[in-house]
């Protein structure tokens, strides 16, 4: 009986061991897997600011504003494309994104673009910003 102890002792020191070692890649994929759902909610921004712009724009609304109402929606750094033309306005939203952990990592790009009718009258108003 005094043998069966110490070969359960041993045993639960391997599992230590063995924990220990997978540990690091355990925190490894977890902060990918973290970093993954901020990349989707970042691009789940970007979709939202893009469509809210594309129907402001095709409503005539000036587009100093819009570009100034979809930047307030979209993630920091997004960069903001508005086209209107005569039948279609397209509104393009992209942004980079590096994870919070990992600032020397280079940045994922998402982007969503929109494109709603045009309201007559509304080309007016101006016909595209950069």
């Amino acid at each position: 009986m005094h043998q069966n102890a110490r070969r359960r002792a041993r045993s639960r020191g391997s599992v230590t061991a063995e924990t220990a070692a997978v540990l690091p890649a355990l925190m490894v994929v977890l902060a990918a897997a973290l970093w993954a759902v901020g990349a989707v909610e970042a691009h789940l921004k970007c979709v939202d600011a893009a469509r809210a712009g594309a129907r402001a724009a095709a409503r005539g609304e000036p587009l100093d504003q819009v570009r100034s109402r979809v930047s307030n929606a979209a993630p920091p750094g997004a960069s903001v494309e508005i086209n209107r033309e005569a039948g279609t306005t397209r509104v393009e939203v992209s942004a980079p994104i590096k994870p919070p952990w990992g600032p020397t990592l280079p940045a994922v790009d998402v982007s969503a673009t929109a494109v709603s009718a045009t309201e007559p009258g509304a080309e007016e108003a101006g016909s595209s910003l950069p």
